[in-house]
């Protein structure tokens, strides 16, 4: 049975690495995403129920999990030199004039792009990857093999079987473009739910695909690297005794042992085919899913680069083509305002659409007063264009040779400086800019249509009351209906109401009167989270929650009561106090308590409560037969405790169910983790 096992986990492994082959390689997948992840689900099962099957280079191991505190330093073999750059043509001619000068004839050049990522270097011992260490200074870098090992596009074990035994390849780890945007759009969506403004939601994103890749790939925990897809194209092999002849035909080898090579590199036999590449991929490159800021030209033959040999510094051999900074040139037509949930004004660059980096521009942000002032941009300048990291489009300058007179510019006579708004585009209110804040903000909030509108689509969404029935443009609807002012309102809304708005059926009526109701069971916790209290996310909200115990406490709690509160800082207690120092924003309080929502912690959840476990830390793995585990989780809570997804050394307890993974198994024991039954745990709540 045993033996039949071990050749079921093989049979599995080699079939999913198959199929991850044919997707991130290939780009050719023949299964669905559900298939797939149905086979890794099947043999992670078999490995956890067989751990003396699971072997370093599985599958499974790309999900993730491992911890790293400390990644150690590692010496390269052959060091990972840095190239000459070069910015334009006549340099270009230069180098190959240095070659064709230095006596060696019929030579080939290879371009590739080059990616803008982290260099990597990657170890293969018998056709399994042994060491992934990062480029370092050069001489030495950091062992992050257990964090490469979750790039779906780099083999764990190799294909076919003419590999040399031992050899390096070096590549580029990268963040694709849409998994950027992906991420930065997760950010966003999280923090405007906590009542960030545009620009600290600006600083907090990530702000370019290579600063990205590389705060990735130093993460501790694997499992938090695999949840962001990264990619990997491998460029250079090296090794003693290599049998190539040519960096080409090294590369077409890699290609057959699995690992994924950019399918834009090319050959040419002289210079003006490689300047033809550079015209071609300076334009194309834009429509990539990948960041590029140049090519890189090397010469062919091994022969020929042993020949030109190197500087202290870099090979004689290649060079690195970096394309200029993408910019555009284009008129500012106009300037107008937008304002968030949360009151924060924004001003938006109204632009003359065009072409930068693939895309269309007709806006770009200009952040606050204190940037157009910087800039000294005015409407009808010409200004110029970038997009930072090639994603975000932004102002970094104007044309002053254009500016009013010299018969290019949008409008006779010059404009003036731009004068910042000083009342609210919506609501006409006087803004205020508080002190050590960027942004300007219309203190009208409960009064001013898009930040009303913003908080009622807060209060309903799903991780708060979640009124699914009550989508944006049914509240747009009935806000301009007259029939919501306030998040309150919604609960005074009658089916006559409903049924006079557009679209809106005695089903749809019914289900959202339902969904009304049904809201009033939601925990004191998440109406806390709701109301849209600036800065109060969902953890926050919980820890207000469960310390004070009611909204009345919360209330009247002070600057130092409120600075108890884990994680509280000044700035967040402060915006507290002042919600609810405004007498509107506690009648929309008492009117939500008449309607018979949860503003205090329910009989149970007190009942329940206790600081037994306060500074603890738990890890829950496996199955449980008394506890599910989202139970096991919230009675730790419960009791003071605090549920973490990964071990590491400030881990108080491991919590064992049946099954548990036996790499958090070897996890908890390097380091000494205390490791306790499901029985231990209800003794220390008792």
């Amino acid at each position: 049975m045993s033996e039949l096992i071990k050749v079921e986990i093989e049979k599995l492994s080699k079939e999913i690495e198959e199929h991850n082959y044919n997707y991130y390689v290939l780009s050719n997948p023949t299964i669905s995403d559900f298939e797939f992840d149905k086979l890794l689900e099947e043999l992670i099962k078999l490995e956890k129920e067989h751990p003396e099957y699971l072997k370093p280079d599985s599958p499974s191991q790309r999900v993730g999990g491992q911890i790293t505190k400390e990644f150690k330093s590692v010496k390269h073999k052959y060091p990972m030199l840095s190239l000459g750059n070069t910015y334009n043509e006549e340099d270009l001619r230069d180098f190959d004039e240095r070659i064709r000068k230095s006596g060696i004839s019929n030579y080939e050049y290879v371009c590739e792009l080059k990616y803008d990522g982290v260099s990597i270097s990657l170890t293969y011992v018998d056709g399994i990857l042994s060491q992934a260490v990062t480029r370092g200074d050069g001489e030495k870098g950091d062992d992050i093999t257990a964090n490469v090992k979750t790039i779906n596009s780099i083999p764990l074990n190799l294909r076919g079987n003419d590999f040399p035994a031992e050899f390096e390849i070096r590549g580029e780890i990268f963040m694709p473009k849409k998994e950027f945007l992906r991420i930065n759009e997760d950010i966003r969506k999280q923090l405007i739910e906590e009542g960030y403004n545009e620009e600290e939601i600006y600083e907090k994103q990530l702000k370019n695909p290579r600063n990205a890749t590389s705060g990735t790939l130093k993460q501790q925990d694997s499992k938090a690297v695999a949840e962001r897809k990264l990619d990997c194209y491998l460029y250079s092999v090296l090794g003693e005794n290599l049998p190539f002849k040519s960096h080409y035909e090294s590369l077409e080898a890699a290609k057959s042992w699995g690992f994924k090579v950019s399918g834009e590199m090319e050959k040419f036999a002289s210079l003006d085919g490689v300047i033809k590449y550079l015209e071609k991929w300076d334009t194309k490159r834009h429509s990539l899913n990948v960041e590029t800021d140049g090519v890189v030209i090397k010469v062919n033959s091994y022969e020929h680069q042993r020949f030109l040999g190197f500087t202290a510094k870099s090979p004689r051999w290649a060079i690195a083509y970096k394309f200029k900074a993408t910019q555009v040139s284009t008129l500012l037509e106009s300037i107008s305002y937008q304002v968030g949930r949360t009151g924060a004004i924004t001003p938006v660059a109204n632009l003359k659409p065009v072409l930068l980096a693939g895309t269309t521009v007709k806006r770009a942000s200009l952040h606050n007063a204190d940037i157009i002032e910087k800039l000294d941009v005015r409407i009808g300048d010409t200004v110029f264009v970038e997009k930072g990291g090639e994603i975000i489009p932004k102002i970094i300058g104007v044309d002053l040779n254009k500016r009013a007179g010299s018969g290019t510019n949008l409008f006779e006579e010059e404009t003036g400086p731009t004068k910042y708004i000083t009342h609210c585009p919506e609501c006409g209110t006087e803004l205020v800019r508080s002190e050590g804040e960027a942004n300007h903000y219309c203190p009208n909030e409960l009064g001013c249509p898009p930040q009303v509108k913003g908080k009622i689509e807060h209060f309903v969404s799903r991780k708060a009351m979640d009124i699914d029935s009550l989508g944006s443009e049914t509240i747009a609807q009935l806000y301009d209906a007259g029939l919501i002012k306030t998040i309150a309102d919604i609960y005074e809304l009658k089916k006559e109401d409903l049924l006079k708005i557009e679209r809106m059926a005695e089903k749809s009526a019914n289900n959202l009167l339902e969904g009304i109701e049904a809201s009033k069971k939601v925990p004191f916790e998440r109406v806390m989270f709701a109301i849209g209290i600036r800065h109060i996310g969902e953890t926050t909200a919980k820890k207000l929650a469960y310390y004070f115990k009611n909204i009345d406490s919360i209330i009247n709690a002070t600057l130092e009561q409120l600075l108890e509160v884990g994680d509280i800082g000044e700035k967040t207690a402060q915006t507290i106090i002042a919600y609810f120092a405004d007498e509107k924003s506690v009648e929309i309080i008492n009117k939500l308590k008449v309607q018979g929502l949860q503003f205090e912690l329910s009989g149970e959840q007190l009942a329940n409560k206790s600081e037994k476990l306060k500074d603890l830390t738990f890890v829950v793995s496996g199955v449980f037969t008394k506890f599910n585990r989202d139970d096991l989780k919230k009675t730790i809570e419960q009791n003071g405790g605090k549920n973490v997804g990964s071990i590491s050394g400030k881990t108080s307890y491991v919590i064992a169910g049946e099954n548990m993974g036996p790499e958090k198994l070897k996890k908890a024991e390097k380091l000494g983790v205390k490791i306790i039954s499901e029985d231990d745990f209800i003794k220390m709540i008792e």
